[in-house]
């Protein structure tokens, strides 16, 4: 019978931790140190402390020691300590911590260095810099290449015979290839290092033995510093001896005594996964996932994880046209502002009848559109107005639009926006230049205009809510909205560019904005209302949070919000502050963005559609920043997996049962491998699924019940009942606990199903709603991680039945869940921030009832029914 295959075992991991020696421990945190010193910005700690050929002098011979200990970044660092710690304490274990810490704080990090300095900067006159502890680990594999080549020379690849000293070399190729930005130069000097020590060329530099006994006697180390590893340890044998691969021969009694050792000295990968030890890992593995996400998200403002933007489409060209807008343009503009000051207080149709007057003047075709919209108890109604400049040069099969809302975002009057953009119409009729027809739109308000038009025009809208557009053209390209609402020059311009439901318009079109602004025109550019914007990492960081704040409510921010569900991408370009910069500069910014939109010879496609912008020439990518997310999504599934284990394990005999017991063994077969285990790890709990699956079901289908509440509730009442589901849910999760007791018993078994399938929809749903919308997924993710430790712990003592939650415990979980329920973390943001409760809500429901918004659907029906499983299962009456 085959030996049974040794498995990877906690304790021996957890032993090897905590007995690494002195040399190895101070290693570790100086390399940790100098990584933590690298996130500051005061000191460059990577120029001063790598390996820089043509920096080496005599006041720099520092280099050649500190270059092992830095590294580049966080990723860098961890993977080259997750391959030096094995074969450092294994040096330090064979030589001693004295004779470990004078070789590699001398010849072993020096003679690398110098033959590094020597090709590099004497052969080849190059000055690539080099860092990291990858040096020591290519030094240690040539040691164990020597001295793995002395105990077993070759070894055999079909018929051929390969020297075993030429493994750190095929590992060094292997890493060459795979790793970018990893130095071939110095890795083979760190091998050739290694091979000479092996040999025994380098011990005429090593200290003198005598030394060293002296010094480790005259100073008592060994007494005095824990983990101190005299010269005179042996450790041989540390790591056990690998299984045999022949099988003995085996019968009578001499089988049975095989089995009975091989029971008590082989745990298998089964046992392994039995052992209940294991449960105890996934609450700090999920703690560990959720604070590796948080930071992952905080590094993302540093350059080295961040991005410069850039223009992807090359046909755009943005900024390389001369614009002609001005001059005589400015009375024109003047002119439409005092057309569009008398209509001031005028009802919408008298407005919409006017412009379109003004459309019809310049020899456009116009045409108007009424909508209605009801929501929270209120009425947005208006009328759009708007006019088709078809393109001289093109088939009307492509077009691109000009909007300006009567009145923004913000309730004011956009006079001086309104007069722009007809200024712009009529100054774009003149030129013959346009391949895409060019739609100049005047909406009566900011939302809800926008909505009805866009709707329709793509046939979508709702018959009794707007009417249908009686003039189209082709397919929009792009969108520019002008939100001037200011009667004096201004200073900079406010690019707004958040999406329905957290999306994004293709960044070429933000890119292109930004260097037509600030490139070509001289004018400053700000987002999410940071309006000085020092570089700094804070202010990166404070930009990017304000994104993702925005983009996890998912309203509408501006106009072009409406456009981009429609993968139609658009930006609102709001002139604010007090400057020097006038009408006529705006316009020429609008002109030059549509003559790079002119220029598309399809649609926006080159570029991200997944970003955060931190500033406005830097942004991260979806690649980069995705994995905070999925991090913290991971962490409910690590726990539902945990909890499913625990679930499906019998009960564990009293121990004077299991003293009393004889244990019995069985052989398992499985893949060509055999095991012997104890039948007690092969027992199985059946799952009692039915009432579980079912409340989880209902739970998540009751979250209907507050989204339509809140929806169908008018505003001045909206407020109130947000109080009374604060206070409501109090009392919920205890008269839900009863109620269902009343029905079936809450059993353990049952109360750690329910948590199971609960985080385990909640991780699914999580992890794909961080493609869609990152921000939304990253902020619920957080808010909810405590549902993942609350319920019955992690015991090593019991299976099938948990010890239960102790009253202390089960106070504690209840603050704290109900401190982060929906809706009083509603209530508290509104409270910081300075927002009524019910203006949010209403928008919320006009969002839900107009722009197909669904981020209360994602609150009602995912973190609500998750939140309220959580606190049923700490309910006092469980």
């Amino acid at each position: 019978m085959a030996p049974t295959l040794p498995s990877f075992d906690v304790r021996r991991l957890r032993s090897f931790v905590f007995r690494l020696p002195l040399f190895t421990r101070i290693v570790l945190v100086l390399i940790v140190v100098f990584w933590v010193l690298e996130l500051q910005k005061v000191w460059d700690v990577v120029q001063w402390g790598s390996l820089i050929p043509k920096a080496v002098n005599f006041g720099t011979m520092y280099r050649l020691n500190t270059y092992p200990l830095i590294h580049r970044n966080f990723l860098h660092a961890f993977f080259n300590t997750l391959a030096l710690v094995p074969l450092l304490e294994r040096f330090e274990a064979e030589h001693g911590t004295l004779l470990s810490g004078a070789m590699f704080a001398g010849p072993l990090s020096t003679l690398p260095a110098a033959m590094y300095l020597l090709v590099e900067r004497g052969i080849l006159r190059q000055n690539t810099a080099i860092l990291g502890a990858s040096i020591w680990v290519f030094v240690l594999l040539g040691i164990e290449g020597i001295k793995a080549y002395k105990a077993n020379p070759y070894f055999a690849i079909s018929t051929y015979q390969i020297p075993t000293w030429t493994t750190p070399l095929v590992i060094l190729l292997f890493t060459t290839a795979l790793i970018p930005n990893t130095s071939l130069l110095g890795h083979l000097g760190s091998v050739a290092v290694g091979y000479m020590y092996g040999l025994g060329y380098l011990k005429v530099l090593a200290p003198p033995e005598k030394v060293l006994r002296w010094i480790e006697g005259k100073f008592n180390l060994l007494g005095r510093l824990p983990h101190y590893v005299s010269i005179d340890q042996k450790t041989y044998g540390r790591y056990g001896v690998l299984p045999m691969t022949s099988n003995p021969s085996l019968s009578g009694a001499g089988e049975g005594a095989y089995l009975a050792l091989m029971t008590i000295e082989a745990p298998t990968i089964l046992a392994l996964r039995r052992d209940p030890r294991l449960l105890k890992v996934p609450p700090y593995l999920s703690v560990l996932c959720i604070v590796v996400g948080v930071v992952w998200l905080l590094l993302l403002p540093l350059n080295e994880y961040s991005r410069h933007t850039y223009i992807s489409e090359n046909a755009l060209l943005p900024g390389q046209v001369h614009t002609y807008f001005g001059g005589s343009e400015q009375n024109v503009f003047n002119a439409y502002k005092h057309e569009i000051q008398a209509l001031t207080g005028k009802d919408h149709e008298e407005i919409a009848s006017n412009l379109g007057n003004f459309f019809l003047s310049m020899g456009l075709k116009a045409a108007t559109q009424k909508y209605s919209y009801q929501a929270a108890g209120s009425f947005h109604s208006g009328e759009n107005v708007y006019a088709v400049l078809h393109a001289p040069r093109g088939d009307a099969t492509e077009a691109i639009v000009l909007v300006a809302a009567w009145t923004n975002m913000a309730g004011d009057l956009n006079q001086s926006g309104v007069a722009l953009a007809l200024t712009l119409a009529r100054y774009f009729k003149r030129w013959s230049l346009w391949s895409k027809d060019i739609i100049i739109l005047i909406t009566s308000d900011s939302k809800a205009g926008p909505q009805a038009w866009v709707d329709a025009y793509h046939d979508e809208q709702l018959s009794h809510s707007a009417d249908p557009l009686p003039l189209k053209s082709g397919a929009l390209q792009g969108v520019v909205v002008i939100d001037y609402a200011l009667n004096h020059r201004f200073e900079s311009l406010h690019i707004v560019y958040d999406g329905i439901n957290g999306q994004l318009p293709n960044l070429d079109l933000f890119n292109s904005a930004v260097a037509i602004a600030s490139g070509q025109m001289g004018i400053g550019v700000s987002l999410q209302r940071m309006w000085k914007h020092g570089d700094s990492y804070r202010e990166r960081l404070q930009t990017m949070l304000r994104g993702m704040v925005s983009q996890g409510l998912g309203h509408a921010s501006g106009p072009h919000s409406s456009f981009i569900p429609y993968h139609v991408d658009a930006i609102t370009l709001q002139a604010v502050g007090s400057g020097w910069q006038d009408e006529m500069a705006m316009g020429r910014c609008v002109e030059s963005t549509f003559r790079s939109l002119n220029n598309l010879l399809e649609h926006f496609h080159q570029s991200f559609f997944f970003y955060l912008l931190m500033q406005a020439n830097r942004f991260v990518s979806i690649g980069t920043y995705l994995p905070s997310a999925m991090l913290v999504a991971v962490n409910f599934t690590i726990m539902a997996i945990a909890l499913w284990i625990q679930s499906g394990r019998p009960p564990k005999p009293s121990r004077v049962v299991e003293k009393a017991k004889k244990s019995e063994v069985e052989v398992v077969e499985h893949d060509g491998m055999v095991a012997v285990v104890p039948k007690e790890d092969l027992a199985t709990v059946e799952r009692q699924l039915f009432l579980p699956v079912v409340l989880v079901v209902s739970f998540h289908f009751l979250g209907a019940l507050p989204l339509y509440v809140f929806n169908n509730t008018r505003q001045e009442a909206l407020a109130p009942t947000l109080l009374f589901s604060a206070y409501a849910n109090l009392v919920l999760p205890t008269l839900l606990a009863i109620l269902i007791s009343g029905y079936a018993t809450l059993s353990a078994h049952r109360l750690i199903l329910l948590q199971c399938f609960s985080l385990l929809l909640l991780g699914m749903f999580l992890a794909t709603l961080a493609t869609l919308n990152f921000s939304l997924a990253f902020l619920i993710g957080l808010l909810a991680a405590p549902l993942s430790f609350v319920g019955v712990p992690m015991s090593a003592e019991n299976g099938n039945a948990p010890p239960k939650l102790s009253t202390s415990r089960k106070i504690i979980c209840n603050v704290v869940l109900h401190l982060l329920s929906p809706p009083v973390v509603v209530l508290g943001v509104c409270r910081i921030f300075g927002v009524d409760a019910g203006a949010m809500l209403a928008e919320a429901a006009f969002g839900w009832k107009v722009s197909g918004l669904w981020t209360q659907v994602v609150v009602c029906c995912v973190w609500w029914p998750a939140w309220l499983i959580g606190a049923v299962i700490v309910s006092p009456m469980v």
